[in-house]
């Protein structure tokens, strides 16, 4: 669909019954006017980036200059556009906005969603109409474009059913944006941990106080602290691996986030992750599974060195409640390797000829 197509039937909508509708209509000009007409709707989009399509401000009948249209016609079209201006700027009205113009917000607050609930989301507004509005503000360096403080789904939604997004126009500075953003997730308790604990960080890294994260995410002090620690002590690939995780809550991440330390933990998860079975689970049952081979780690493994007679270390034994492992470097004693191999058969009847 066609940008022009998009915004042909902008208009905005009414909050309340109670408030009336401002309806704007578009009319036709003489063809030797088309210049003229499109340089007065160039100049207001520059200077209203909330009412920037041609649709939102009604036009004169006549351009100025062709027909003669008097001063006071021109003065009272302003002050009308002027009231509208505001009331958008406040968020007192829903108007329908081209996609395309809108930008998402600076910071992500979610993890990608699965494509099962984009489509029932995508259906959903297909058969139904979008029922909530999102909420955006004016791009700030960005003229005659937008920025969205929520409602990111039902935008990607709307562009791909290529029809126009119903949303509230509102100026809203950086602390107000994700505060705004924050608090509507929290409201709809559809963000887990890990999700609020990455839109913590992601604030924090760009300059925001505590204070604002805070009231962002509606948490207290302690709460903030437990997910910047656990954000920043379990690896970045392996929270992508598992996901948003909506059934694990705080507890759960933390113990996790405790067993990084353990370099063996580290290193046995970042495997995992890689694994196809793995990335073929749900975002719990993946959690789940990560959780399952960090918990022996409780029991940390037991390390231990053989050397030579003359002091050089050859063999490296690691023990937990599970496996032993043994280790021979080959550049201390060569062959040494190949000969517990050949004799690992023989060792192993023996073995169970003494049981």
């Amino acid at each position: 669909m066609s940008r022009k197509a998009l915004f042909a039937n902008l208009k905005p909508s009414s909050v309340s019954t109670a408030e009336s509708e401002a309806t704007v209509k578009s009319e036709d000009r003489p063809a030797d006017d088309k210049s003229v007409a499109d340089s007065i709707r160039a100049a207001r989009l520059r200077s209203r980036p909330i009412l920037g399509a041609p649709e939102l401000i009604k036009t004169a009948a006549a351009p100025v200059g062709a027909l003669g249209q008097s001063l006071s016609e021109f003065k009272a079209q302003s002050e009308r556009a002027s009231a509208i201006e505001r009331q958008l700027a406040e968020g007192q009205a829903v108007v329908d906005l081209d996609p395309t113009l809108i930008d998402p917000s600076f910071v992500k607050d979610r993890m990608p969603t699965s494509k099962e609930a984009h489509a029932r989301l995508v259906e959903a507004i297909r058969e139904h109409g979008q029922q909530v509005p999102i909420l955006v503000r004016p791009h700030p360096s960005n003229n005659g474009r937008y920025q969205v403080a929520y409602g990111h789904r039902r935008l990607h939604a709307a562009l791909e059913l290529q029809r126009t997004v119903r949303a509230v126009v509102k100026a809203l500075s950086d602390d107000e944006l994700v505060i705004a953003q924050g608090q509507e997730n929290n409201e709809r308790q559809d963000l887990s941990f890990i999700e609020k604990a990455r839109f913590a960080r992601g604030l924090e890294e760009r300059g925001f106080k505590r204070d604002t994260i805070m009231t962002a995410l509606s948490v207290y002090k302690s709460d903030l602290s437990n997910m910047l620690s656990v954000i920043s002590r379990i690896p970045e690939d392996v929270v992508d691996a598992i996901g948003p995780a909506l059934g694990i809550g705080r507890r759960g991440w933390i113990d996790l986030a405790e067993r990084f330390s353990d370099s063996f933990v580290a290193e046995s998860v970042a495997a995992l992750i890689l694994a196809p079975d793995f990335l073929a689970l749900e975002s719990d049952q993946r959690f789940r599974r990560a959780y399952a081979v960090a918990r022996p780690s409780i029991e940390r493994p037991r390390f231990e060195s053989w050397t030579t007679a003359e002091g050089a270390k050859f063999a490296k034994i690691v023990q937990n409640a599970e496996k032993i492992s043994v280790t021979i470097d080959r550049r201390v004693v060569p062959e040494f390797g190949d000969f517990i191999l050949e004799r690992l058969q023989s060792l192993y009847e023996e073995f169970k000829s003494r049981r």
